[in-house]
């Protein structure tokens, strides 16, 4: 097992041993949403990643390819509470985390709280809302509070955002920022499903294949498995491994910018939470490797594009991919 300075072996038995009681919840987390969401075991990893890792999803996809399906199914496993708003044009900053509203009877102004005060937060399409609307959930995405009316009020714990978006290049979008898209652990895209699996959905007629799904977890044991995430080992190579496929973005021809330190972060933690859902309290290579394009494409910009043009999914995940396969991976 890999030796980590900063982990006692006290430590590391208590977690194998929390590992091995909670394993089977996993599964079952694992299960309930892959029966959602048939044939996209990849897309729905990446998703329990970014739960587990106490972060937050962007599915991105062509509409009706089961971007919402993915996210409900796995708000509804996941327990708590859910809440969904559907971003439009319109849609402003108060409809999202509430406002104040004048009391006749109390004589004073009272606090409505929006629908960021939930566990999960469904943002369906949420690029067609203006940039004014988007940001309002930086604050919320970041440091799991909201300020309104010179109040700082704390979220639910567990809070997870879930986003979808259309492509870009759909009409009426307005592409995130690149402050909001750093704010989300990683960016899955579903894809069309498997030909047999889309043939049983026709002659099935059934559409809504999230209302079935069963809820394994309740909120307090999503925290206790969020926060062992944490005691998952990577080790002083791996660090090392880490840290220069995030100082190859940086020095890459290919990029404009690379990744931030919050990116290289998010990439360790991510690789703890896979790590975790694979049965292991320890990290390998492949953690990072495998997982460096979901967490770091949507935090980079091509060098061959001019400043307030982002690049398109496949051109940042293409130059991801072949910077990594250029870093030596540790024995």
């Amino acid at each position: 097992m890999p030796n980590n300075p900063r982990v006692s072996p006290k430590d590391m038995t208590a977690a194998a041993a929390l590992l091995t009681e909670e394993l089977p919840s996993l599964q079952r987390l694992r299960s309930a949403v892959e029966g959602a969401l048939e044939g996209k075991h990849d897309a729905v990893e990446l998703a329990l990643i970014a739960l587990l890792a106490r972060g937050h999803l962007l599915i991105e996809d062509v509409p009706g390819v089961g971007k919402t399906t993915l996210a409900r199914a796995l708000a509804r496993s996941a327990g708590g509470e859910l809440r969904r708003v559907q971003f439009t044009s319109d849609l402003l900053p108060s409809d999202v985390l509430g406002v104040s509203v004048y009391d006749q009877r109390r004589g004073e102004f009272v606090l409505r709280q929006g629908p960021v005060f939930a566990n999960v937060l469904l943002a369906d399409e949420i690029n067609r809302a203006s940039p004014r609307t988007q940001s309002a959930l930086l604050e919320a995405m970041n440091e799991g509070q909201v300020s309104l009316d010179g109040q700082t009020i704390p979220l639910p714990d567990p809070f997870f955002v879930i986003a979808t978006q259309n492509p870009q290049d759909f009409a009426g979008t307005f592409p995130l920022p690149e402050s909001q898209l750093d704010r989300f652990l990683v960016r899955v895209r579903i894809g069309y499903p498997p030909p047999q699996v889309e043939l049983r959905l026709l002659l099935d007629g059934q559409t809504d294949t999230a209302s079935d799904v069963p809820v394994v977890l309740d909120p307090a044991r999503l925290v206790a498995l969020q926060r062992e995430v944490h005691r998952v080992t990577l080790d002083s190579s791996l660090g090392s491994y880490l840290q220069a496929v995030i100082l190859a973005t940086r020095s890459s021809p290919m990029l404009a910018l690379g990744a931030s330190t919050r990116g290289a972060i998010a990439l360790g933690n991510a690789a703890r939470a896979r790590a975790l859902l694979r049965g292991r309290n320890f990290c390998i290579a492949d953690d990072i490797h495998d997982l460096a394009v979901p967490v770091l494409a949507h935090r980079v910009r091509l060098s061959t594009h001019a400043d307030g043009f982002m690049p398109t999914r496949d051109e940042s995940e293409a130059a991801i991919r072949e910077i990594v396969a250029r870093v030596p991976v540790p024995l």
